[in-house]
């Protein structure tokens, strides 16, 4: 599908923003009711952004990129480009996106609120609770610990890599079955041992959700709807029940490669977003995603100790000075500091964002995944910039 070893890398589930635009860039900052609560927004701050937004379109060309910030009491929403491509449509503010890999910062949450609750042990191997289940060449469900999954230190294969979504076309209305997926990763051995160094893969999620389910005798979209998004009041986020399809309206469309051979760029906001699971399968919008993280920070979605571990990171070298937690990225600010959050990226939609301690959230999306219409690594590095801009400026 994309052709560089940073796009590679983004297709695999990990986080790094693009961009795109065939379009003019038709650019707004506007005050609108719920959603997304935003405020007028005119100043030095918002111009930067503003600027920004409008080169990922111009200059990286997706064909919208929008964003949502909250400082203080102020909130602010901003748009450009088009909400379909080679048209002009307007970009709905704050409209609804396919979260990707977000997800898992939700599924961290829910398992972290079992081990609050002595129904699960973050250093207890995975085998207590899934017996047998985790078994392969050079895997051992014995000696990987709930920790390292959600860490992304167990050293198992990633199912993403080895279930065809480089073929986008083959796979767009395919319905996955978790343990088809798991079945995919474990066909191929570990890549190091449990513990050994961080490296992500979208199946420690997959297994996390398993645990979930095991645990709690539920489905685990309802236990995190029940326990994350109904708790947080995230009234615009959801997780799509088997067959759906479809992003809510309002939406911009989202776009991708049909295939690395053709290079035919195709509309993907319909898909089954079954293979993203507990690691990637929600849909939301880029205010729900901030706020999901202002509450996150502020304590009100976990125990003290709970939120401790979660904070607790390891070195993840996808760019300078990123690291991991538990279920979520510390990233460093160019104005100083840090924020959490995690991101995601699925066919059509990169979302990016997340909150600081000092009390600063930012939601932010394109309408494509790098290399879909230029450079991907250029792009990438694009939305990062263009989400340090929201942070900082």
């Amino acid at each position: 599908m994309m052709r560089t070893k940073t796009a590679s890398r983004l297709r695999k589930g990990l986080l790094v923003i693009a961009a795109v635009s065939l379009v003019s860039s038709a650019t707004t900052v506007a005050a609108v009711a719920d959603p997304p609560h935003d405020t007028p927004g005119r100043g030095s701050k918002d111009r930067a952004l503003q600027k920004s937004l409008d080169a990922l379109v111009r200059e990286d060309k997706f064909p919208a990129a929008f964003a949502w910030v909250r400082e203080g009491g102020r909130t602010s929403s901003l748009v450009s480009g088009s909400a379909r491509l080679h048209e002009q449509v307007p970009v709905p503010h704050d409209g609804y996106v396919r979260a990707g890999s977000n997800t898992k910062t939700f599924t961290a949450v829910v398992v972290l609120q079992l081990v609050a609750e002595g129904k699960v042990s973050m250093d207890e191997p995975i085998e207590t609770y899934l017996p047998a289940v985790v078994r392969g060449k050079g895997i051992d469900g014995r000696k990987i610990t709930v920790r390292q999954l959600l860490q992304h230190t167990s050293g198992l294969p990633n199912y993403t890599e080895h279930i065809g979504l480089e073929n986008f076309t083959e796979i767009q209305h395919r319905f996955f079955h978790p343990r088809d997926l798991l079945d995919a990763a474990l066909a191929h051995p570990a890549e190091f041992a449990p513990g050994a160094k961080w490296k992500y893969s979208n199946t420690n999620y997959l297994l996390a959700g398993m645990l979930i389910e095991k645990v709690t005798e539920r489905p685990v979209q309802e236990q995190i709807t029940e326990r994350v998004i109904r708790k947080a009041g995230l009234r615009h986020t959801s997780w799509p029940q088997p067959g759906d399809q479809s992003v809510p309206r309002p939406h911009a469309r989202g776009y991708a490669l049909s295939s690395p051979k053709n290079g035919k760029v195709i509309d993907a906001t319909r898909l089954d977003p079954s293979w993203g699971g507990a690691a990637g399968q929600m849909i939301s919008t880029p205010s729900d995603l901030a706020k999901f993280a202002r509450l996150l920070l502020d304590g009100k979605l976990l125990a003290p100790e709970q939120l401790a571990e979660m904070r607790k990171t390891v070195d993840a070298p996808l760019m300078p000075g990123w690291r991991y937690g538990l279920g979520i990225f510390s990233i460093p600010l160019s104005c100083g500091g840090v924020y959490w959050g995690h991101g995601g990226d699925i066919d059509g939609y990169e979302t990016r964002g997340g909150a600081t301690d000092d009390g600063r959230s930012v939601g932010l999306a394109v309408t494509a995944l790098p290399g879909t219409f230029g450079d991907a690594e250029k792009s990438a590095k694009a939305v990062v910039s263009a989400t340090d801009t929201a942070f900082c400026n």
